[in-house]
């Protein structure tokens, strides 16, 4: 009796996993908007009553302070060092750590509090810390910069660039998007 109770335990934490699992992103231009549905490319997502929205206001390098917490998507150059290609102050700790972007070895993603920032010989230097590690990223002056603030569905517009997830079911957990360029 207990080790059917236990096997049942052990199928719930896998469909659990599963479940989480089961999150995608899609990264693109909106291309079309109709009542909750938005279209990123080919892919059509829905923004439910519990979707995070989060609006890339630009911001200066200067704006950026000690103790933020960033998202920083780079490229390696020669050695090894990496240039930010964006930066996002976020709200709050999102996936701390460092690692691959989008599955290339050319692009990182390095989630960290800032611990310093210091100007070196090709543009400011960044010192960002998350557990178990650190990196040093160079901020060349054609990186974007953007705060992460709390965004609306007005911003949800044809032409605006958006980088989201969504669940199993295409609905999005979290949206952020910037404004139509």
């Amino acid at each position: 009796m207990a080790s059917g109770r236990l096997s049942k335990v052990v199928l719930l934490l896998s469909l659990v996993a599963l479940g989480a699992s089961a999150q995608e992103r899609a990264r693109g231009v909106i291309t079309a908007v109709s009542g909750d549905e938005i279209s990123v490319g080919n892919k059509q997502v829905r923004v439910g009553d519990k979707t995070e929205l989060l609006f890339m206001q630009p911001i200066a390098l200067g704006d950026i302070k000690p103790g933020s917490f960033l998202a920083v998507t780079s490229q390696k150059g020669p050695g090894g060092q990496l240039a930010a290609l964006e930066i996002r102050v976020q709200p709050k700790p999102v996936s701390p750590g460092h690692r691959p972007f989008d599955g290339r070895d050319d692009q990182t993603m390095t989630n960290a509090t800032l611990d310093a920032m210091a100007q070196a010989s090709t543009g400011r230097e960044l010192t960002l810390s998350y557990p178990g590690g650190s990196q040093k990223i160079v901020v060349p002056e054609s990186a974007a910069l953007f705060a992460l603030v709390p965004g609306n569905r007005s911003q949800l517009v044809v032409g605006a660039p958006v980088n989201l997830t969504h669940d199993a079911s295409r609905v999005a957990l979290r949206i952020q998007v910037s404004a139509p360029k």
